[in-house]
């Protein structure tokens, strides 16, 4: 039994850091991803959806195990849904930051009697706790969304499969570690090349954050298309 359960249980973080580099969870977090310097804020990014997401399916599972609620199709349809207009929101936001960094002043400067005016541009700039707070808060939404969005179908292969609620909720928390995991890893990859070409090859990067963007954009259409239109 000790070995059945362990089974069940590495299966469970096996699977969850495989659920991380889903398409859309992808596409999700390097929206995010792209706006950070650093590697470890690109892993925080990663960590913090992992927790949203975790929380997400842990309340659902708890529901689902301990309750026998069932999650319908047609639910798990608008749910699926949602998270493709989420992503539509998420590319649009991405784009919109990228084509509105610079910020155009014009300064006046008096040399004796006469007066010149000087225009120059220079990137927009928020305060770090204004950055933190934004960024925190918008990877565990984002996580928790699709936490929900991928409860279903979890709850479809954990509760025919596994008898006890302890070993059922168990293994929701151990794929959700296994997702956390996984994510941070993948949003240290994406982030690598966004550090890298941060401040000596700027247009490599801007062109790397318009992908994310896009894909993020081109990805969340296809969803709503297919969820919603027949």
């Amino acid at each position: 039994m000790e070995l059945t359960t362990f089974s069940i249980l590495l299966t469970g973080f096996v699977l969850g850091l495989r659920h991380a580099i889903d398409a859309d969870h992808l596409a999700a977090v390097s929206t995010i991803v792209a706006e950070k310097k650093s590697l470890w804020t690109a892993s925080l990014v990663g960590g913090l959806w992992g927790v949203g997401h975790t929380i997400s399916l842990l309340a659902v599972g708890t529901l689902v195990v301990l309750f026998k609620l069932q999650i319908s199709v047609a639910n798990e349809v608008k749910l699926e849904a949602i998270v493709g207009g989420m992503l539509i929101l998420l590319g649009l936001n991405a784009l919109r930051k990228l084509f509105t960094a610079e910020r155009i002043h014009a300064h006046t400067h008096e040399h004796g009697e006469r007066e010149h005016v000087h225009i120059h541009m220079h990137r927009k700039e928020e305060s770090a706790a204004d950055s933190h707070h934004r960024f925190t808060l918008r990877s565990v939404v984002i996580g928790m969304v699709h936490g929900l969005a991928g409860s279903a179908a979890l709850m479809l292969l954990v509760v025919p499969t596994i008898s006890s609620p302890l070993v059922a909720l168990l293994y929701i928390l151990i794929f959700g570690i296994g997702s956390i995991g996984g994510m941070m890893v993948m949003s240290i990859l994406i982030g690598l090349p966004l550090h890298f070409t941060a401040d000596r090859f700027t247009m490599v990067n801007k062109g790397i954050r318009l992908f994310a963007g896009l894909f993020s954009l081109g990805l969340g259409t296809f969803i709503v298309y297919e969820k919603l239109l027949p």
